[in-house]
């Protein structure tokens, strides 16, 4: 049997050239494909039309001649839109096209760099060029159609003509990743995240992240899960395939940043590090409102990086007098902001 994790392709890359994500934030996913179910989770081509409904919006994804773009290929995606702000945290203009090393988005998402690697992510281009999102989002009495790519185009740039090895690349992102990067409606991921060999453990990852985040724990029922998931297995199935996922876990605690128990019907996501807290530590997590107020004051940074941070240096500290929440908040507005 595999491990779970794929093995670290890349331990020394002295000879990276852009390794942004060892020195800056790291790597970011949107929160609308964190919630929704986009990419495929099949290793095959899926050549099904998908469709997703949740508080009166409809997704529906719509595949090419290629099949849907899978959630391996949501690896590109995730590169640009990390990689682009990365340039903004660091004060640089970005644009909705962006010129890349082939081999610094190979190396930088765990991915092997043969010959044959390129050609695949040729194929994964193409899906996500080709796979067409319609989203449904009624207003009053009007509804609102919108079709669009995952990305608008692609170009490659090659060594010694078409049949050699692919070098460059440029990307021109979907409107609706570009303003989900400079609304900054993204959420930090675990660079191990790219590493989990089965495609339902990355969708796992992308719910436990948007829905625990840095709570101590979520419990979402099967039935919801199934839908989030995308899954069309039948229910019991479905179960087992979860339920082997979390004997695995509670074996060698693979999953990144939370543990997942199933509990009958629920399965419960704990985050590790909540975990690890010592039992004398008094700060309580946070009411929703309070980061809410937390993101206001910090405009443009990724607050629950913030909150670590905060908590980090707090932890040795008296009990401030205003309360945590006031204290954490008010951390929050000497960070200068980040537009």
């Amino acid at each position: 049997m595999p491990e779970p994790l794929l093995p670290i392709r890349h331990p020394n890359k002295d000879f990276f050239v852009c390794d942004i994500f060892d020195t800056l934030p790291g790597f970011r996913d949107d929160r609308a494909s964190m919630e929704h179910p986009i990419f495929s989770l099949s290793t095959k081509p899926d050549m099904r039309t998908l469709e997703y409904k949740h508080n009166g919006n409809t997704v529906k994804i719509i595949p090419s001649g290629l099949g849907l773009a899978t959630i391996h290929d949501k690896d590109i995606l995730l590169y640009v839109v990390s990689y682009l702000r990365a340039a903004m945290k660091e004060g640089q203009e970005v644009k909705q096209r962006v010129r890349l090393t082939a081999l610094d988005l190979m190396v930088s998402t765990n991915r092997a760099t043969g010959g044959i690697e390129y050609k695949r992510l040729e194929n994964a281009l193409n899906r996500l060029r080709g796979t067409t999102i319609n989203t449904n989002i009624k207003t009053n009495d009007q509804i609102i159609t919108e079709g669009f790519g995952l990305i608008d185009s692609w170009e490659a740039v090659r060594r010694n003509g078409w049949d050699g090895r692919l070098i460059a690349l440029e990307i021109k992102l979907s409107d609706w990743f570009f303003n989900a990067l400079l609304a900054d409606e993204l959420l930090s991921i675990n660079r191990n995240y790219f590493r989990l060999r089965k495609p339902i453990e990355r969708r796992l990852y992308e719910i436990g992240r948007k829905h625990c985040g840095e709570q101590s724990e979520f419990a979402i029922g099967l039935d919801k899960l199934k839908k989030k998931v995308g899954s069309k297995s039948h229910k019991d199935r479905f179960k087992q395939l979860i339920k082997k996922i979390t004997d695995t876990d509670r074996k060698d605690k693979h999953f990144p940043d939370y543990g997942l128990y199933l509990n009958d019907n629920v399965l419960v996501f704990k985050n590790r590090r909540s975990r690890k807290a010592k039992n004398t530590d008094t700060i309580p997590l946070f009411e929703p409102w309070v980061l809410e107020k937390a993101k206001t004051a910090a405009p443009g940074h990724d607050i629950y990086a913030l909150e670590r941070e905060w908590r980090e240096w707090a932890k040795d500290k008296p009990k401030p007098g205003k309360g945590y929440p006031a204290a954490f908040i008010g951390f929050c507005k000497q960070k200068p902001s980040i537009q």
